[in-house]
Parts: structure tokens; sequence; C-alpha cells
């Protein structure tokens, strides 16, 4: 099995990174490896490889473990501390050396106040609320405490009982013999799953499981300026925590429909019109459609196929900053593919006048056109 990349090395960054730096690197990574994006073979193993260094660096607990122990540290066939040593890991072997050092107890931990998990719904919106913001609701199924216990998993009337086989500890003991000496694996009580208790009465609405998945309507602000891909984020509105604990956060995966005239490259925006070999030449006023509303473009007389002309501050709101994007008009000259007898009659009286010389053109192509008006930052 190919080992581990280092999760710093992932993500590019240094180890003494702040976690503003931190998260600054793995959105400008997540976006640039997102499948849905990015095509490449190799697109969706980086992304995820991403997502899990982020999701380590990001926890103050599992970087500082990282930081010391590296990839053991954080994950493994035991899971989080994983370490080989008979089955237990670091912090069972740290507490039971060190127990009279001032260690804290694993149970006190364990039973200590948890984040909920976070939750993870997909959104569609149209090009015009993507580029402006929008207020949307969302249906999202979530757990929450169960109204008729109260969270206790037991029937109204009757109580949870302490768990006999770890006599409420949540923890079950064994001593085991290694070249080191002896030392105390603790493991999770398997009777009643490390909660101390156990219910012999279940909750006839939660069945003992102290919440129910109940679905809610929750109203989302779409800033201006999100792209596809992007996420926003419902600061605790994901799963309930454990023990008092905080809720988890509820991330709104953004898709942005493509737009029927409009394209988009960062805040600007693309459209191509057509228009014919008169307004070509002669030169002609035409209405151009922008995200808001028509206006009006002054062809110039001798306009080539593929001029592009730029309407200043007519693109997309910046994300989280002042101003907008432009947007590029590409024209195209249409060549008649149908005459009438009228207009044939008129195109060979031009054509005596034009001559039939040819003549080699070395002009730019439309995307060193695109080039020249935005600059390298276009990405075509």
């Amino acid at each position: 099995m190919a080992s581990k990349r280092d999760y710093y090395e992932v993500l590019g960054v240094p180890r003494h990174t702040s976690a503003d730096e931190l998260k600054r690197a793995y959105r400008r990574l997540a976006r640039q490896y997102h499948p849905d994006v990015n095509q490449s073979a190799d697109a969706e193993e980086r992304f995820k490889e991403i997502n899990e260094a982020y999701e380590v660096l990001s926890d103050e607990q599992k970087r500082t473990a990282y930081d010391r122990f590296g990839h053991a540290g954080v994950q493994g066939p035991a899971g989080p501390g994983y370490t080989g040593f008979g089955g237990f890991g670091f912090e069972d072997f740290f507490e039971d050396v060190f127990s009279g050092f001032g260690m804290g107890s694993r149970r006190r931990a364990r039973r200590g106040p948890r984040r909920g998990a976070n939750l993870q719904v997909d959104l569609k919106i149209s090009f015009e609320e993507a580029a402006f913001g929008c207020d949307k609701e969302i249906e999202v199924m979530r757990h929450e405490t169960c109204t008729r216990c109260q969270g206790s998993g037991a029937e109204p009337g009757t109580q949870p009982v302490r768990c006999p086989q770890c006599n409420g500890t949540g923890e079950v003991r064994q001593v085991q013999q290694s070249i080191l000496g002896s030392f105390v694996n603790v493991s999770t009580c398997p009777r009643c799953r490390g909660e101390g208790e156990i219910v012999t009465t279940p909750c006839s609405q939660c069945h003992g499981h102290k919440v129910v998945q109940v679905p809610r309507t929750l109203s989302v602000k779409i800033p201006p300026g999100v792209d596809d891909g992007m996420r926003v984020r419902l600061a605790g509105e994901g799963e309930p925590g454990a023990y008092g604990g905080p809720s988890g956060n509820l991330y709104v995966v953004l898709s942005v429909e493509p737009h029927r005239y409009f394209r988009r490259r960062d805040s600007n925006v693309l459209v191509e019109l057509a228009i014919n070999i008169a307004q070509a030449a002669l030169g002609d006023e035409i209405a151009v459609p922008t995200l808001d509303g028509d206006v009006s473009l002054k062809i110039p007389a001798g306009t080539q196929s593929g001029k592009v002309f730029r309407l200043r501050g007519m693109g997309i709101p910046r994300l989280r900053r002042n101003g907008r994007g432009d947007q590029l008009v590409i024209v195209q000259v249409t060549v008649p593919t149908r005459l009438t007898d009228e207009q044939q009659e008129l195109f060979q009286q031009l054509s005596k006048t034009l001559g039939k010389e040819v003549v080699p053109q070395a002009e730019k192509g439309i995307f060193e056109k695109l080039r020249d008006a935005l600059g390298d930052a276009l990405g075509v």
C-alpha cells in the first residue's frame, strides 16, 4: 500500500502555518481539484486527500497529535491513536504510565461535551442568483433530542440504570504483559458503549437512541458573487452535540446552472453576438444583453469577426469585495447562406469592386484576443 503523504505537503503549507493560512490553502486547492470542475483522472483522489489533510490539521487536538506522532497519531487500523502496542494507543499508554502525574481520566474526557457532526446538502441556483445573491429555503433531515424522553432514551416513568459490566464508568480494563512490563488496556465497555448506563425500557419514540430524525426547513442567504462548488456555512444547524456539546454546522454546496447566453470567467462575463456583413462593414448600434438588462453598444465600421468589446463594471460582483468584473462581448460576423435574387445581384456588383486577390492573414485568434482583453487571469 502506498504511504500517505505529509498533510502539510498535501496542502502546500509550512508546519508553523496559521489557521487562517491553512484555510486559504485548503479553499484554493479544493476549488482547483473539485471533481465537478477538474476533469483530470486523479482529481477525485487529490480532492479526497486534500479534505483528509484539512480535517486533521484544522482540528487543534488532531493537529497536535499529528505533529507529535505523524499519521499514527490520528488514524490507523484501530482508529485514532492507534500505535500497534498490543491493541492500545498512545492515550492508554501515557495515561497508565503517568497516572500519578496529573493525567486526566479518559472517562471524564469521553463523557465531556462533544461537538455534533456536520451535515451537507446540495442546492441548485441560477446564474443570476449566483451573481447577485439570493435567499433560499432548504429542506434538511437531522437528528434532534427526543421530546418524549427528553434525551434519556428511557420510556417516561422509567430511568436508565447503571451498567453492571463497567459499574457506570463506561470502561473496562485489562492487564496486559509486554516487554516493558505490565500495562492496563482501557477500552470502551461493550455493553453500554461507554455510556455508563443502560436503558431497560426504551422510549417508544426514539427506541432508546435519545434522538429522532426530523425534517427542518431552513433559510440560507447566498452572498453575491458565489461560484459553482462553493459552500455556505450555517453555523450550529448540523447534528446536535453530546453531553452538552455544541451542534455541528450545516454546509450548503452550491451548484450553479449554466446560462443560455452568458459564460463566466472569475468575475467576468462572456457573451457572443452575431452581426451581419453589412453591420460589420458599415457599423451599427446594437442592443447587448447583460445581467442588468439590455445596453446599447456601438459597432464601428470595419469590425472584424472575433472583435472583443469590454463593458466595464457589467460583470459579476466580486465575492466579499467591492466592485464588479466586466462583460466581454465577442462579435461574430455571419455570412448568409441563402440570398434573394436582389441580394445576390448586389453582392455580385460589390465583388467586382473588391477584387479576387487572397491575402494571408496573421491576425490573432479569438482566445488570444480574450487573453489580451482580460489578461492571464481569464484562464482560456
